[in-house]
């Protein structure tokens, strides 16, 4: 029935070691954050190939992979990164600005009240 050198999504999702279960697969494939060649899948049954391009939207990432090959079982991460080649977009490190982000202007004073100030406004309020 399966094509030679096709697979279901959601094996393969699994093997991959995109998601943790096989379950986890077919429910991220059927909520339509799985899109093969730029059309979404629609069933967990789809099938894909080695050259195949997925785009995987998973809680805060998106992770663009190329199908190299077919997975046989889930085995060691290592085996697994061999079923794929990462073409998502690099990650700023924690910490650092987009280049392209503009800091937000605002003038000095104007910013969340110190404990200091707070407890000033307090005593004159008389909450004591």
């Amino acid at each position: 029935m399966v094509g030679e050198g096709r697979q279901r999504i959601d094996k393969w999702l699994f093997f991959s070691r995109a998601v943790k279960s096989r379950s986890l697969a077919a429910k991220v494939v059927v909520a339509g954050r799985v899109r093969i060649n730029r059309d979404k899948a629609a069933q967990a049954s789809d099938l894909i190939k080695p050259g195949d391009v997925l785009t995987i939207t998973l809680e805060r990432r998106i992770l663009v992979w190329k199908v190299l090959n077919c997975g046989a079982r889930r085995g060691p991460a290592d085996e697994a990164r061999l079923l794929y080649e990462d073409l998502s977009p690099a990650l700023a490190p924690k910490g650092e600005a987009v280049p392209d982000a503009v800091p937000a202007l605002r003038e000095a004073g104007s910013g969340r009240p110190t404990k200091r100030e707070r407890r000033q406004t307090d005593r004159l309020l008389g909450d004591d």
